[in-house]
């Protein structure tokens, strides 16, 4: 979850939204009135996620990131980078032809290692579309690989 206080607030008027913001330090968590123990855990599990990702986000500078990273590594730079909310399944996707890399917003709140591991991966897709030999040899110049696939392969479950 979060590193700063959730305060829960519960409204009547509130019917069937629910919002967090973050505001003077707390996250502020508003929620119906009428939902359950376990309902409300699960609306604040989902928000509390949502509102902590963009916090994090707008700590990352990623185009930079991205820059640093594909010149370490001797990759070509995306011609644009973007967090993405919509990658649920994926923790990153790549668009060889325009050069485009969309970032799991998940990724926002990770260590920074795990964070670059998926930017090699998705800088290897500029060069090479598939996970072939070449596409191998590209991403295994990231000394921190097999580290990094395994904590993705834990927090995704499996």
């Amino acid at each position: 979850m979060s590193d700063l206080p959730i305060d829960v607030i519960r409204s009547r008027k509130r019917t069937r939204t629910a919002q967090a913001y973050e505001a003077n330090g707390r996250l502020r968590v508003l929620i119906p009135a009428h939902l359950s123990e376990d309902e409300e855990a699960a609306v604040v599990t989902e928000l509390v996620g949502k509102v902590t990702r963009k916090l994090s986000q707008e700590t990352v500078d990623l185009e930079t990131r991205a820059r640093e990273v594909a010149n370490k590594y001797g990759l070509r730079a995306p011609t644009s980078i973007v967090w993405s909310e919509r990658q649920n399944s994926r923790w990153g996707s790549c668009s060889p032809r325009n050069g485009t890399i969309r970032i799991s917003s998940r990724l926002a709140s990770m260590p920074g290692w795990v964070l670059d591991w998926v930017l090699v991966h998705e800088l290897a897709h500029l060069e090479v579309a598939n996970h072939g030999e070449r596409f191998k040899s590209l991403v295994s110049r990231y000394e921190m690989a097999e580290r990094a696939e395994g904590y993705l392969i834990a927090k995704a479950g499996g």
